[in-house]
Order: structure tokens, then C-alpha cells, then sequence
């Protein structure tokens, strides 16, 4: 909405390089969040059509604002009754609002292949995302394998879950917290965040 981008383009200016901004990202307008101040643009449904990646979106959207200022979001959903032989689950792409399923499997080779075109991933397990009730333990696991930085987000509820994303991603992954904090009324204390994230910085 005209309301939601003007409070976005706000923000970005008065902390210029200091955020992402994603929603309704495309081509024609992600340079004007980046100009705003954005470090990086967030992508997720701009670049899939008809429930395939569209290559050709994703290589303007490139072309307009290089791949050092944009991060793919390749949020997901597990697919029913993968993983229950014992093997990994599969997860494949969720877009609009994740809402709409995708073809496109969240594997290793797929994080080797569009590693190529971004700076960063951003994952939500969305099966889990703002439950507060555990992490998606294999998907983290899978992220691991990404050659560029990634970012988890879906089901932290406390440090231990963080540290649970350190062992099972061999560091290489990062995490957000959202509905768990005490300053969206959770019980996990901001502070404690800062603190623990300060602890990982000078280990």
C-alpha cells in the first residue's frame, strides 16, 4: 500500500545502510528502496511465475541492482510426509504470502545455483514460523550447505534455540527472532539477545 511504502522509505532513510527492506520488491522499483538507504532489496514472489523460479525476472532484477544488494528469499514449507522413512524432508518455495507452492525444492544444488545471482538467502521455515515451538531442525541443517551467507528465521522461542541453529548449522547460519521477544511480547528478554550475540562476536 501507498501507507506501507512511505513508512518503509522513512525508516530507510533514517538509518541508511543500516536495513533490508522486502514486500513487493520488483525491477521497476528496487532501486528506489535502495536509494532511500537500503543495504539490500529482499525478493521472494517478484522472481517465481505460474509456481516456477522465472529466471528471466531474476536476472533483470540483477541487472538493475546488482547481485551484492539482493537477497533471495527462498521461504518454504515442508512437503507432506517427506522425512517420515527417515531420510530429509523435501521443503519447496512458498510465494505470496506463502500462500502458493512452488516446484522449486530447497536443496543444496539449488543454494549453489542462485548463489550466483544474490548476496544473501533469507529462509523462514514456515511451518513453524511465529509458533514459538522449536525450530525446523533438517532445514537448518540443509541451509549449512549454502556458499553465501543465509539467514533462518521460524519457531525461535530462546537462547537455547539459538544455539541449537550454531551447532546444527556449524555456525554458518544466522537466525532471527520475531514474536519470542519481550518487545513483541514474548518472554525471551531483548537484551539477553544482545548480550548472547555479543558473546558469539568475541568468541
Amino acid at each position: 500500500t501507498p501507507e506501507s511504502r512511505a513508512a518503509a522509505l522513512e525508516a530507510l532513510r533514517a538509518y541508511p545502510g543500516g536495513m533490508q527492506v522486502g514486500g513487493g520488491v520488483t525491477a521497476d522499483n528496487a532501486r528506489e528502496f535502495l536509494d532511500a538507504g537500503a543495504s539490500h532489496v529482499i525478493v521472494t514472489s517478484h522472481v517465481f511465475h505460474g509456481g516456477a523460479l522465472d529466471m528471466e525476472r531474476l536476472l533483470a532484477l540483477v541487472a538493475s541492482v546488482g547481485k551484492e544488494r539482493l537477497v533471495l528469499d527462498l521461504s518454504c514449507r515442508r512437503v507432506a510426509d517427506s522425512g517420515s522413512d527417515g531420510g530429509r524432508p523435501v521443503y519447496k518455495v512458498v510465494t505470496d504470502r506463502w500462500q502458493k507452492w512452488t516446484d522449486l525444492e530447497v536443496s543444496e544444488a539449488t543454494l549453489q545455483d542462485l548463489a550466483e545471482h544474490c548476496d544473501e538467502f533469507l529462509v523462514h521455515g514456515v511451518d513453524v514460523e511465529g509458533l514459538q515451538s522449536g525450530i525446523e531442525e533438517p532445514l537448518v541443517e540443509l541451509l549449512a550447505s549454502s556458499p553465501i551467507p543465509v539467514t533462518y528465521a521460524g519457531g525461535v522461542r530462546s537462547l537455547e534455540d539459538m544455539e541449537l541453529i550454531k551447532r546444527l548449522g556449524g555456525g554458518k547460519v544466522d537466525a532471527t527472532i520475531g514474536s519470542a521477544l519481550d518487545l513483541f511480547g514474548g518472554a525471551l528478554p531483548y537484551a539477553d539477545v544482545l548480550k548472547w550475540h555479543a558473546e558469539q562476536q568475541s568468541a
